[in-house]
């Protein structure tokens, strides 16, 4: 193979001049900048490695059963900057974060009890809904739960297999039963909106929710009715995968126009979507004063203002100019609604802050807070699962 000094050489006399001078010239440079090398942060056992064991751990990496060790909010396992330069271990930076893609659904006891929310005013949804609640009454023994205006649909007097399990239903209404610690499952028949609903039901823990996509948006449904038989036994058997869904604690704070008055109780709700704190009936901007852990970021003039969820980040958020987030992303979105300023864009800050909002200063105060605790498990497809370990 010809070289690079042979191609600029015309004879072997001159080369060899070439290659003399180079080497005489170039020896004391690398005996000035020679060092000693450094430690490297490759582990010596890979770098000892035998070569068949490399190439059997790459197949079983390339098959999908290697366990990941890191995602995507996971902290670096690095620890060292520069020569010098490392983290202080202490107990505060221990920080166990699951890989989103390993994230499964197991059950401690066998699920008995399930809640069938279908769309309201949907007479399309009617048959899909007698077949399930058919099917886990009779195939399953399961007790389910439907809210108590289901019931007041005429049109399910039409089909002859619901009249034989109407009386096993349990019914529930939303404004004065509280189903926490009640429900081991949870069935959605219609869209984002129906899931949003079943949301709303819990305000502490939520069980898992599984969503047949049978309504206008199926953002957050990926199920098809087809075989549901098939999908809901592989949920109740464990076989099946999560993806948790973030959600914001809101207290909302309303001071009383009498001062001499006491003032109203604090609300507490726990949202999927987003937070709007806008301006209302009125017809002028709203000054909206931004908190982030008790520090003041900005004042926002304008219609209002969404806080949001990385869900409820292609809501309303993506509708008045906000990007989209990663579900498995933890952050919360917050975006101006038709600012009167050129300087605010929707900004993204680490979950776990403490956002207040002050709507025209004192007049209304909202807080917004996110806490470990309040996801929501959302069954989603899965490929492929690995069986549970033991």
């Amino acid at each position: 193979m010809l070289s690079m000094e042979s191609l600029w050489c015309n004879s072997e006399s001159e080369l060899s001049t070439l290659k003399l001078s180079k080497s005489v010239i170039e020896r004391p440079e690398y005996r000035l900048m020679r060092r000693k090398p450094s430690k490297s942060l490759i582990p010596q056992a890979l770098l000892h490695a035998n070569p068949e064991s490399q190439q059997k751990s790459h197949r079983r990496r390339r098959s999908g059963t290697w366990p990941r060790t890191r995602s995507l909010n996971a902290p670096s396992p690095i620890q060292q900057f520069g020569p010098c330069g490392r983290i202080m271990k202490n107990s505060a930076m221990v920080m166990q974060i699951q890989d989103p893609a390993s994230q499964r659904l197991t059950w401690y006891k066998p699920p008995l009890t399930v809640l069938v929310i279908k769309k309201v005013h949907d007479a399309q949804i009617l048959a899909p809904f007698v077949q399930l609640v058919h099917w886990l009454v009779h195939d399953k023994s399961m007790v389910v739960f439907v809210e108590a205006a289901v019931l007041d649909d005429t049109l399910l007097a039409e089909y002859g297999d619901f009249t034989s399990v109407k009386e096993r239903l349990m019914t529930f209404r939303a404004s004065t039963d509280d189903l926490t610690d009640k429900i081991d499952f949870i069935i959605c028949l219609g869209g984002d909106g129906t899931l949003l609903h079943a949301s709303s039901l819990f305000q502490q823990s939520v069980p898992p929710v599984m969503a047949f996509h049978l309504g206008s948006l199926g953002f957050l449904t990926p199920f098809e009715f087809n075989n549901f038989q098939e999908q809901v036994m592989n949920v109740l058997e464990g076989h099946a995968a999560l993806t948790l869904r973030s959600r914001l604690q809101c207290v909302v704070l309303r001071k009383s126009q009498d001062d001499n008055k006491d003032k109203k109780k604090p609300t507490t709700i726990l949202v999927l979507n987003e937070v709007v704190v806008d301006r209302g009936p009125s017809p002028y901007l709203s000054n909206i004063d931004l908190f982030l852990d008790g520090k003041h970021i900005t004042s926002v003039q304008g219609d209002g203002l969404i806080v949001s969820t990385p869900t409820g980040s292609t809501a309303y958020a993506v509708a008045a100019g906000a990007s989209m987030i990663h579900p498995s992303v933890p952050a919360i979105m917050v975006t101006p609604i038709c600012p009167h300023s050129l300087s605010f864009r929707p900004i993204v800050v680490p979950a776990g802050v403490e956002l207040k909002s002050l709507r025209d200063h004192v007049r209304v105060s909202g807080a917004v807070d996110m806490r470990p605790g309040s996801d929501l498990g959302l069954v989603r497809l899965a490929r492929r699962v690995p069986p549970l370990e033991r």
